[in-house]
This record gives structure tokens, sequence and C-alpha cells, in this order.
């Protein structure tokens, strides 16, 4: 379970962070790559997607096309805060996604409080644009199985975490930004 903070050493909003929610195929990554283009190139693109399958690894290589150059790419399942942590500092960086990072802690056994904190620390301590890009899966059926409503949940904990942290939180809809915060 994600904690409900209130009295941890960062508690407050975190300057450098802006947060990206919405369904699939809303426009969240692309948003993203917009807001860090206005920053100096180059810029960190932390991948949390595995190509299991030939339709993943397309759609990698899709994005990785379609961003160009002044992309650095970090592929990195399980281990935000260290791919965080191992930047360049002043490097902007955009995490995409809290979603599958999520799916791989899951399915790993990973601590997924602990991997938050730890994510949390990293980003406040980047001292840069930090864009995380993340899925709202709360807004369709309750799932049938155990296994995907823990996922809903924890994935719905994670985003109010982060979105609480974040200096601004955009949802996208139809390709089309609405600030939420």
């Amino acid at each position: 379970m994600v904690p409900q903070r209130g009295d941890d050493p960062l508690s407050g909003q975190l300057t450098n962070l802006t947060l990206i929610l919405g369904g699939a195929r809303s426009g969240k990554s692309r948003q993203a790559e917009a807001l860090l283009r206005a920053e100096p190139a180059p810029w960190a693109y932390v991948a949390t997607g595995q190509a299991c399958d030939e339709e993943m690894a397309e759609r990698i290589r899709h994005h990785q096309a379609r961003r160009g150059e002044g992309w650095i790419t970090i592929e990195e399942p399980i281990d935000l805060a260290g791919a965080i942590g191992g930047l360049r500092s002043g490097m902007p960086v955009l995490v995409d996604c809290l979603t599958l990072w999520l799916s791989n802690l899951i399915l790993a056994g990973e601590d997924i409080e602990a991997a938050t904190v730890a994510l949390e620390e990293a980003i406040a301590r980047h001292g840069a644009p930090v864009v995380l890009v993340s899925n709202e899966v709360g807004l369709g059926i309750v799932p049938e199985n155990a296994l995907a409503r823990r996922f809903r949940d924890e994935q719905g904990r994670l985003n109010q975490v982060m979105a609480r942290r974040a200096r601004a939180v955009l949802f996208m809809v139809a390709g089309l930004p609405i600030t939420v915060k």
C-alpha cells in the first residue's frame, strides 16, 4: 500500500514535478515530451516498459522514433529512483510510465511503499524538471479478479501520492490537456 503521509520530511510539493494522467492513447507521452522540450536538451527518457512480445517492441520503436534527437533513453523497469539518481544533475527527465512500473513492481513482489518513497526522494534530490506519465485506471468497471483489483487500487493510491506532491497535474483527454492542478 502506498503511504498516506502528513508528517514526513518530503510532505510538501516538489516544485520540479509534473504529473500527466489519462487513459490509453490519450496523448500523455506526447504532452510530456512537449513539456520537456521547453527545457534545454539533452533530456532523459526513463522507460519502464519491457518488450515481452513483438507488439510491445513495436510500441517502443514508435515512441523512440517519435522522440527524435536530444533524448537519452534509460530502460529501467523496477529501480526508478536509481535511474533518476544516476542522471546528470540538471537534466530534465520524463518517466514513461508509472503504470508499467507499478505492474513490474507487483509482478516482481517488490515493496511498493518503499519504492514509492525512494522515487519521491530521488525526484526531490534531482533538482531539474521531472515529468511523470501515468494511466488513470479507476474510471472503468470493478475488475473481476483480486490481482486486477489490487493493481487498480495501488495505481489509484500511487497517482494520489504523486498528484499531491506535484507542482502541476494534467489530465489528457483525446490529445487535449486539462489542467487539474
